[in-house]
């Protein structure tokens, strides 16, 4: 896959895409990153990306035309490409998105600065918007590498270990359990036993436990879209009799 990433600051992509385990993938060909610098397409003398917004007000806002341009030629290369937006107003990324979005051929994103874009960018160009949160960020840059990041790691050969996508809090739509390793004993606090007992059919059961207990204390809302057996069901139904009991005893 290729992920080809418009923006005004090309040089914020190259430290982050050179360490750990993206490093390695992208020198082993597994994926690429191409950032461009959007002044390319501009015009004029200053190569300008940003006018003043029609009605008044504060900021700039970027000018569609170089948007245009650059998403033209990229297109030409990669006619498959999905075309993202980085912006506040776009969607909340999620996994699911993580995973939808590494089933595609290649990707663009477009990463804007200042006020916004001009909307006939969104209009014309965009196949998706998305955001990482409610808070506004200094442009598009960091989003797109926190979704490169989240969207590279189901790429086949990325991870070393496909279970380990698989574990990942939120692959299964719940938060994932409390990992341990040596020492046993740390800090005066061990290791729980299961963990030491070389039954993997209590492990798992012991980890999918923990799984639903770390959800309930910390993410309950997940349960809302989460997919749960009988036995989930009833082990939920355990947790939270015993949350309300240990509730009631602080109070």
């Amino acid at each position: 896959m290729i992920f080809d990433v418009l923006t005004l600051f090309p040089g914020m992509f190259d430290s982050p895409l050179q360490e750990s385990i993206l490093g390695r993938a992208i020198q082993q060909g597994l994926f690429q990153v191409r950032a461009h610098n959007l002044r390319e397409w501009a015009s004029g003398k200053h190569l300008t990306t940003d006018d003043s917004p029609y009605g008044g007000g504060d900021g700039m806002v970027m000018k569609p035309e170089p948007v245009a341009r650059a998403v033209a030629e990229l297109k030409q290369r990669s006619p498959a490409a999905k075309v993202l937006l980085m912006t506040p107003q776009g969607v909340p990324f999620k996994q699911r998105h993580a995973l939808e979005l590494a089933r595609e051929t290649d990707l663009i994103f477009i990463c804007g600065r200042y006020e916004g874009f001009d909307e006939r960018i969104r209009q014309t160009l965009v196949d998706e918007e998305f955001s990482l949160g409610d808070f506004v960020l200094t442009g598009g840059e960091l989003p797109a590498m926190v979704m490169i990041d989240a969207i590279s790691r189901h790429l086949p050969g990325v991870l070393g270990s496909s279970g380990s996508v698989e574990r990942d809090s939120f692959a299964d739509g719940l938060l994932e359990y409390p990992q341990y390793t040596r020492p046993a004993v740390f800090d005066g606090i061990s290791v729980p036993e299961v963990l030491l007992s070389g039954d993997h059919g209590r492990i798992a059961r012991w980890r999918r436990e923990q799984q639903l207990l770390r959800t309930l204390q910390r993410r309950p809302d997940l349960f809302e879209q989460v997919c749960l057996s009988d036995e989930d069901r009833a082990t939920l139904d355990r947790l939270k009799q015993l949350e309300q009991i240990v509730e009631s005893d602080k109070t």
